[in-house]
């Protein structure tokens, strides 16, 4: 499969979807690819939000190949217009879609030729050496607040002040709530902002939701997504589920996120280190590319050159998104953390034998390195930040 981008096409569908706590009506009115191609269905351990839309091109909750997810950053990144009043920021939500939001932006540079465009996400991880610039909550998510801490490069910082058009995106939306929030909270720091887009993968607001928050702003919002519909959920009477404690503990974090991927500003991507550049592939090779919570472009990038190598690579991402077993959503695996916070980790639908080699991939130190995931895996850690040496080029 190549990264070209297919025709835009059209596919109105409808879908029930029975869950653990009730049943979800789905009605698509635009996508460019059809709905089992974006996404599935699970239901959240969450007893706020009982549902969930499992993205099939993202690369976090399902496994996903580079080139699928590389289309989904192109289609994206097409639809922002490539003469959106500058400097322009994208912003993406942490932790979901801080691949996607760095994806859509650097395939936006690509397209537009732009060298006025800053990408920053936000985060769950508190850096006390940078000033924190905003926090914003997201309401009906398992763990609820955001930060935004200011560029470190004065010239970035002094992008996003400037900044005229704001690009926020997401896995998916629903009622368009963080949205606004993060919106709000980005605002009061950009003086000179003209144009909000809000950019989705998948887009389940309806059009009155969508007009009623164009009303509410003081800017001018637009949405683009790759797919347009509505949602209805009708709970059961099953009893809600326990929704374990993933907020973590608020504690800086400076000295386990010594570079920057991207929570403190990037134009262009960070370079791989040669450590990790030297990981070779056999043509053939069944890999899966396993990012960590936040730390999941960098990884993408790896898998991208190991899949050019031939071998026939997959991508997917721990997450803190609790998940019950059913409809899209396998084979759980729990862990704590990799950032000091004692929480749960979690990966799902990696069942044994699937790959040949598993590659977890690390922004934390050595010692963050989580030991039952790695033995339940028979995985081998790249610490990206650490020139820690395993037998890859071997393998």
């Amino acid at each position: 499969m190549t990264d070209r981008l297919p025709a835009e096409t059209a596919h109105a569908e409808t879908a029930r979807v029975e869950l653990a706590r009730g049943a979800l009506q789905v009605e698509v009115r635009r996508s460019d690819l059809p709905l089992e191609r974006l996404c599935g269905f699970a239901s959240r351990r969450n007893p706020k939000r009982p549902f969930l839309f499992v993205s099939r091109v993202l690369g976090r909750h399902l496994p996903v190949r580079p080139q699928t997810m590389r289309m989904a950053h192109r289609r994206l990144a097409a639809k922002l217009l490539a003469d959106l009043p500058g400097p322009a920021v994208t912003i993406g939500m942490a932790e979901t879609a801080v691949a996607l939001g760095h994806g859509v932006h650097e395939a936006w540079r690509g397209l537009s030729g732009r060298d006025d465009l800053l990408y920053i996400h936000s985060t769950r991880y508190r850096l006390a050496d940078h000033r924190l610039l905003s926090t914003f909550e997201e309401s009906h998510s398992h763990a609820t607040g955001h930060l935004i801490h200011q560029p470190a490069d004065p010239v970035n910082a002094e992008l996003f002040a400037a900044c005229r058009t704001l690009v926020l995106v997401d896995d998916e939306a629903s009622t368009g709530s963080t949205f606004l929030a993060l919106a709000e909270a980005c605002r009061r720091h950009m003086p000179r902002l003209s144009r909000i887009i809000c950019a989705t993968i998948t887009d389940w607001m309806g059009a009155d939701r969508r007009e009623e928050i164009r009303s509410g702003m003081p800017t001018r919002t637009d949405f683009v997504s790759l797919l347009e519909g509505s949602y209805a959920f009708t709970p059961s009477d099953a009893p809600p589920p326990r929704m374990p404690d993933v907020t973590g503990n608020g504690g800086p974090k400076d000295a386990l996120l010594p570079v920057n991927w991207g929570r403190l500003g990037v134009r262009a991507p960070r370079p791989l280190p040669d450590h990790v550049k030297a990981i070779r592939a056999k043509p053939g090779e069944r890999l899966l590319v396993l990012g960590t919570s936040e730390f999941v472009f960098p990884p993408f990038q790896l898998a991208r050159r190991l899949s050019a190598m031939g071998a026939d690579v997959m991508v997917q991402a721990t997450t803190r998104s609790p998940i019950l077993e059913g409809n899209d959503i396998s084979g759980i695996l729990e862990f704590r953390d990799a950032y000091a916070d004692d929480i749960p980790n979690f990966l799902y639908g990696v069942p044994p034998g699937r790959y040949d080699r598993v590659l977890v991939c690390y922004e934390t130190p050595p010692e963050t390195a989580q030991q039952a995931l790695l033995s339940a895996l028979g995985a081998e850690p790249v610490f990206f930040n650490f020139p820690v040496f395993f037998n890859f080029t071997e393998a």
